[in-house]
């Protein structure tokens, strides 16, 4: 099955706005920022404003294709500096950091959630579903203007499946799994190789070569009363998982390794 996100063009996923932002001093930071990247060419995810040992403000950004490498980062930091020193949004010294979202990352867009269909999340709703405002399941695509969840913590007499609302929807990401940790090495691979290309150090795919990116789409099996739920148990989200995230986000860990 095709992902429905390979087939938006990139002018048009720089265009989509944000479903989950930030309020106060990020606010400020976001509108001076966004047009930025945009013109840049990335996109906005998140703005997060600290006031651990100093005042940091961290900006989460990446490419319409959800990659995003170190030179990214490097370019970022370089236009937004005087762009933000001279609209100044916050009143006192920070300190800037660019980064990519990472693998557990936060979902702010509808196509993130039909990016990511197939992977385990937690969503944090505004708005109350159903009684209940926590959940977390397996990502199911997106319908009209809800996501749909594949609980793994049903109980007996609760409908697995479930529909959020997006516009409801305070917080969402995703959880660190080996298919998710798999399926981000294999994405850096592809970037890299990318490039490559760009750069003319790899030849340009022949017209008729197919997209080599990862599918999102996890096998699915009947159960006994019907209903379907994904092929396989998704692993736990443990402290190997989370190193190995921060890892790739440092740049311990080479994500094109042995390609």
């Amino acid at each position: 099955m095709t992902n429905p996100v390979a087939q938006i063009p990139d002018h048009d996923l720089l265009d989509e706005p944000r479903l989950v932002v930030e309020p106060g001093v990020a606010a400020r930071v976001s509108s001076v920022v966004a047009p930025v990247l945009q013109g840049m060419g990335y996109r906005l995810v998140r703005i997060k404003v600290s006031g651990e040992a100093g005042c940091t403000v961290q900006i989460m950004a990446e490419r319409p294709d959800g990659s995003m490498q170190i030179e990214d980062c490097e370019a970022i930091s370089k236009a937004l500096s005087p762009v933000l020193d001279i609209a100044d949004p916050i009143d006192k010294a920070y300190r800037l950091e660019i980064s990519s979202p990472g693998i557990d990352r936060p979902l702010v867009r509808r196509s993130d959630f039909e990016r990511h269909a197939g992977h385990l999340a937690k969503v944090e709703m505004a708005v109350a579903h159903q009684g209940r405002k926590r959940f977390r399941g397996i990502l199911r695509g997106v319908e009209d203007n809800a996501v749909r969840l594949h609980r793994d913590d049903v109980q007996r007499d609760d409908d697995a499946d479930v529909l959020l609302i997006m516009e409801d929807i305070a917080d969402a990401r995703l959880v660190l799994t080996d298919e998710l940790i798999a399926e981000s090495m294999r994405r850096g691979k592809i970037a890299e190789r990318e490039m490559k290309r760009n750069l003319g150090v790899l030849p340009p795919l022949p017209p008729h070569a197919k997209n080599d990116l990862p599918k999102h789409n996890a096998p699915k099996r009947k159960l006994k009363n019907g209903s379907k739920t994904p092929g396989k148990k998704p692993p736990k989200n443990t402290k190997e998982h989370r190193l190995t995230a921060e890892g790739l986000r440092r740049g311990d860990i080479d994500p094109i390794e042995g390609d």
